[in-house]
């Protein structure tokens, strides 16, 4: 009798131990889904327009998961989308615009947003199918601009540099408008018609004489800004594309290691490789 008794107690005790275990087991577990190294993972979500923004992000999501941040890409095709949803706590982040426009867009809608850090330029290119160049538009040429207010400087500081026009001087040409035109020998018509993203529309379709177009929409149209231009922005413009964030955010660390990583020689020579000059990297 007393070994049955000893048989079943020591039964209850290795059950009890087991069970022990297998809660000590499910709890390491469970934390290792949570951390990795022992730091929280932290995920970070970002809109983006396609290209070349999102395929940006894309190559620099592996990287930033070894640093412990799981980036979430949301993808969009206007410009108006990605500013609401930042602002509205929707993103952590937004990667798709420049200076000029954010801070335009800051400046009318009243967003919280800030700059966290400039990483390409994408050079904005005047195209024909009309003309090979320049210098054969003739007089009293139709070139289609959008309708984009903060690009109409950008725009017409490229007309300008390329002799077309003359703006006024002593004036921020990041802020021109189609009245700071003072000189225009050819008497070109320049009309703003549509969004930035129909332009290329405009463009296949032959419409005007020659169209403005901005280099991620070219690039995802399958136009190669460098070749199928007939002018091209250089590359000390100051049209920086930055990551927005809300003001405050752009001292978080996970967005500090973003803005590191995308700006870093692997990422850098990604986008060398990947649109060969067409996006040029910065670090400002």
């Amino acid at each position: 009798m007393k070994k049955i008794f000893s048989f079943l107690l020591l039964s209850v005790l290795v059950l009890a131990l087991a069970a022990c275990g297998t809660k000590e087991d499910s709890k390491s577990s469970s934390d290792e889904g949570t951390k990795e190294d022992g730091k929280e993972k932290v995920t970070l979500k970002v809109g983006a327009s396609h290209t070349p923004h999102a395929e940006i992000l894309k190559k620099a999501k592996p990287i930033l998961e070894k640093e412990g941040i799981e980036l979430e890409i949301e993808e969009y095709q206007d410009y108006v989308l990605p500013n609401e949803d930042l602002n509205n706590g929707d993103l952590d982040a937004n990667y798709f615009q420049h200076i000029p426009y954010l801070e335009q867009k800051v400046a009318e809608e009243g967003y919280d947003l800030v700059n966290a850090g400039g990483i390409h330029i994408e050079p904005i290119g005047i195209y024909s199918k009309k003309y090979k160049s320049l210098d054969e538009l003739p007089d009293g040429a139709t070139i289609l601009i959008s309708n984009s207010i903060p690009d109409h400087g950008r725009i017409l500081s490229l007309l300008e540099a390329q002799g077309l026009i003359k703006l006024k001087d002593g004036i921020d040409k990041t802020k021109a408008t189609l009245d700071d035109i003072v000189e225009n020998p050819k008497n070109l018509k320049i009309e703003a018609t549509d969004a930035p993203e129909m332009m290329v529309t405009y463009y296949e379709n032959e419409e005007g004489d020659a169209v403005v177009i901005n280099s991620n929409f070219a690039i995802d149209a399958g136009i190669n800004p460098l070749k199928d231009s007939i002018a091209i922005e250089g590359s000390d413009s100051p049209y920086a594309n930055v990551i927005a964030v809300r003001k405050g955010d752009e001292n978080r660390e996970e967005i500090k290691k973003l803005v590191e990583v995308l700006r870093s020689k692997e990422i850098q020579d990604f986008i060398l490789e990947e649109w060969g000059g067409s996006v040029v990297p910065v670090n400002k």
